[in-house]
């Protein structure tokens, strides 16, 4: 069964606005593919932190459509003409969602502390020099520094203070940021993940990791992990395999998915 998502006949568009592509396709997919499991979440607070051209938040509100009632929806981004791109974008397909213009979610933090249930980020993740890192414009869309991981893991603590204690957080990674060492760094503050969707292309192979808040996980002050169910592979090595396996397919384009 197909679903409702953003047209990009209809995405408003701006020189200096990241515009849909691989990365974003991917996103949305993810989110599609988890969208039964979205849905029994019943999320209040659903929250994007980059919106761009606002093809993804778009495209979230859409498919959950009214089955989502009660829903809100924030997006965030640093770039003031992305504001008014996903504005745009939003008025076309008749949806609405509140639009801050800031770094991350910079004087958000105290008022939405532990209340997103669902939060989306598709980061810049394309490594490059550090002095390219927060520039003005459609290079604060993509310039990721050193591995691609300078904003990454400045996004990281943040969605841990954001999510509530049943929150999702959805991000795209490329195998150049080390998805493995991000899933463990998640999984000391007692967070599971797994790949939603894999997508290898000839210049870069995307993966969608989902973070969610394990009980059975716990961190102790050494930032050792005790995890009382016996898992062979571990959550971690799971993620590790399912990227050597991206690895192993190359340049083909391949979807993933898991409940």
């Amino acid at each position: 069964m197909s679903y409702k998502i953003a047209q990009i006949r209809l995405v408003s568009s701006h020189p200096e606005v990241y515009q849909p592509c691989d990365d974003s396709f991917a996103l949305v997919d993810a989110l599609l593919s988890d969208r039964n499991n979205l849905l029994e979440l019943k999320p209040m607070l659903c929250m994007e932190v980059g919106c761009g051209s606002g093809y993804v938040i778009t495209s979230l509100m859409l498919m959950l459509g009214e089955e989502a009632n009660g829903a809100q929806f924030i997006a965030t981004d640093i770039n003031h003409h992305a504001i008014r791109v996903t504005q745009e974008t939003m008025e076309s397909h008749r949806v609405y969602a509140e639009l801050i213009n800031t770094d991350v979610a910079s004087g958000l933090e105290n008022r939405l502390a532990g209340s997103v249930d669902l939060l989306i980020v598709n980061p810049p993740y394309v490594p490059t020099p550090e002095d390219e890192v927060g520039r003005e414009g459609i290079a604060s869309a993509w310039a990721g520094g050193e591995n691609g991981r300078s904003v990454i893991d400045k996004i990281l603590p943040v969605a841990e203070k954001l999510l509530s204690r049943r929150g999702w957080l959805y991000m795209v990674t490329l195998t150049a940021n080390n998805p493995s060492q991000i899933c463990r760094q998640m999984m000391k503050k007692g967070y599971a993940s797994k790949i939603v969707v894999q997508r290898s292309t000839v210049e870069e192979s995307l993966h969608i990791i989902k973070f969610w808040k394990d009980n059975d996980i716990e961190a102790d002050t050494n930032d050792t992990i005790t995890n009382s169910k016996a898992v062979p592979l571990g959550i971690v090595d799971s993620v590790r395999s399912q990227i050597q396996r991206l690895s192993f397919w190359g340049s083909s384009d391949i979807n993933t998915t898991t409940n």
